[in-house]
């Protein structure tokens, strides 16, 4: 029997027959009517500032670093004896944050590893951020790993030039005489050592070996075959804070015992003072050459941003101004170029996320504020928790309109917020020492006062905006249990 509303075959452009005859495309494409836009569209239709956004972080290297010619030149000066295979000094690198020294460091053993292969010189930079890496284990597995990696490129580079050789030479076995080999069984041969030098080199794990181990390993590794090797120890105090100078003291002794390489340091610190800390032998072998990078001025600063803007920004897309304000907000900041290329690169993602065609100055402005805020946000969230509650509760002193909070106010709600969530309740004493951590952090503002014959107290106002750092701190799980500080506000002021 046959189905009276089932349309015949030979119709399949009514719609009514299910898929089947329907073109896909059209439907996709009446999908996409005007007024009907998608989640993203809006954002894409306005035209892009940025042309290269990665040459304003931080991570980026240039090929040009202006006004730091005078320490990339020392710096080339040094490790210059790497291209006639002898030992460079190690060298010291100081300087604030944001003055070029990853930069300038990165630009040279560039160019150094650039310049190793034109002259077939045997020449290895290897990088590890100590801020990251931060153990004498995870440095030497990470490097040894490095190595590891290093040496099979080149154990297969060679198998595969053997290789060629055994090919040719069993075509036309008189080709044997132009080789260091007297047969092809000796080639073989060769090629299995290496196959076996290979399969010997086992990668470090990121635990769980004991530390000699892992310092054989990377040793081993290192010494495999004969090269220079750069090591470059970023934030290099970092290291000493968290593991003490063991890690130094092997690779600066590291030359006495190899054959075949020859290993340098260069560190570069944040602290003019890390040294200090180190053993006399240690020091001594580690600062042989030191650099000093000095902050930017505002100038400097305008150069380095214009360089960099560029290339990263269309043409037209910055006003005149917009340039000199990130240089003399980073100035203030004790010429820190890392901070006036992040607030061009905020400013940026301002102006093109609320459409605009060209930065101003008030995306600069509002840039500032951001990543201040975003500072605050960091800083405030990871917080030990007892530095979370101190902070807390001179929040909730402040909202209660408390004004000239002092210690005992701010100890006082300190003590019900820790019975709100079953805390530990430190002493008046530690809890003053926070107080004075929150201030060094800028967070607070803490001024001691005489009062007298009462002795002497703090007077504590908050550095952050409330809502904000409010909101950072009820985000952690056992402060958001709080439910309401204004019962015992009024008590805190009178146990005062």
């Amino acid at each position: 029997m046959t189905n009276e509303n089932t349309d015949p075959p030979d119709e399949p452009d009514d719609a009514t027959s299910g898929f089947e005859g329907v073109d896909l495309d059209d439907v996709v494409l009446d999908d996409a009517d005007e007024g009907n836009q998608g989640l993203f569209d809006d954002l894409l239709s306005g035209e892009p500032i940025f042309e290269n956004k990665e040459v304003l972080r931080p991570s980026y290297t240039p090929h040009e670093l202006p006004h730091r010619k005078e320490q990339i030149n020392r710096m080339a000066t040094i490790l210059v004896a790497a291209l006639r295979g002898e030992t460079p000094s190690n060298i010291l690198i100081y300087g604030k944050t944001g003055t070029g020294k990853t930069a300038s460091a990165k630009f040279v053993s560039q160019e150094l590893e650039r310049t190793s292969l034109k002259y077939e010189v045997p020449c290895e930079v290897e990088y590890i951020n100590c801020e990251v890496t931060d153990t004498q284990y995870r440095v030497l597995a990470q490097l040894a790993n490095k190595f590891i990696e290093n040496n099979h490129v080149a154990i297969d580079e060679q198998i595969e030039e053997l290789e060629d050789i055994r090919d040719g030479t069993a075509a036309e076995p008189a080709q044997i005489a132009n080789t260091e080999f007297s047969s092809v069984e000796e080639i073989d041969e060769r090629i299995e050592e290496l196959e076996d030098d290979a399969e010997e080199m086992e990668a470090v794990p990121m635990t769980g070996w004991p530390t000699d181990r892992v310092y054989n390993t990377f040793f081993e590794a290192v010494d495999y075959r004969e090269r220079v090797v750069v090591i470059m120890l970023d934030e290099i105090d970092k290291l000493v804070e968290k593991s003490g100078d063991d890690t130094l003291y092997n690779l600066s002794r590291m030359n006495s015992e190899l054959e075949n390489s020859r290993v340098s340091i260069m560190g570069i610190s944040n602290d003019l003072k890390f040294t200090d800390f180190l053993d006399p032998r240690v020091k001594s072998s580690l600062g042989e050459e030191e650099i000093v990078f000095p902050p930017y001025d505002a100038n400097q600063l305008r150069d380095i941003l214009q360089h960099r803007a560029d290339v990263a920004f269309k043409p037209d897309a910055l006003s005149d101004d917009v340039i000199p304000l990130c240089a003399a907000f980073a100035a203030q900041e004790h010429g820190d170029a890392r901070r006036a290329l992040d607030l061009l690169r905020t400013a940026g993602e301002l102006a093109e996320r609320d459409q605009e065609e060209r930065i101003e100055e008030g995306h600069v402005r509002k840039a500032q504020d951001k990543i201040e805020l975003d500072r605050v946000v960091e800083v405030v969230r990871t917080l030990p928790t007892q530095s979370k509650l101190v902070l807390f509760s001179t929040i909730s002193l402040e909202k209660n309109g408390v004004r000239n909070i002092n210690t005992g106010e701010v100890y006082n709600v300190y003590k019900h917020l820790c019975d709100e969530i079953d805390a530990d309740i430190l002493t008046q004493r530690r809890v003053t020492d926070l107080i004075s951590e929150l201030d060094m952090l800028g967070i607070v503002n803490a001024v001691v006062v005489s009062k007298g014959r009462y002795g002497r107290t703090k007077e504590i106002s908050l550095s952050v905006p409330i809502d904000e750092t409010e909101a950072v701190l009820l985000s952690d799980s056992r402060l958001g249990d709080i439910d309401d500080t204004q019962p015992f506000m009024q008590q805190a002021r009178f146990d005062s």
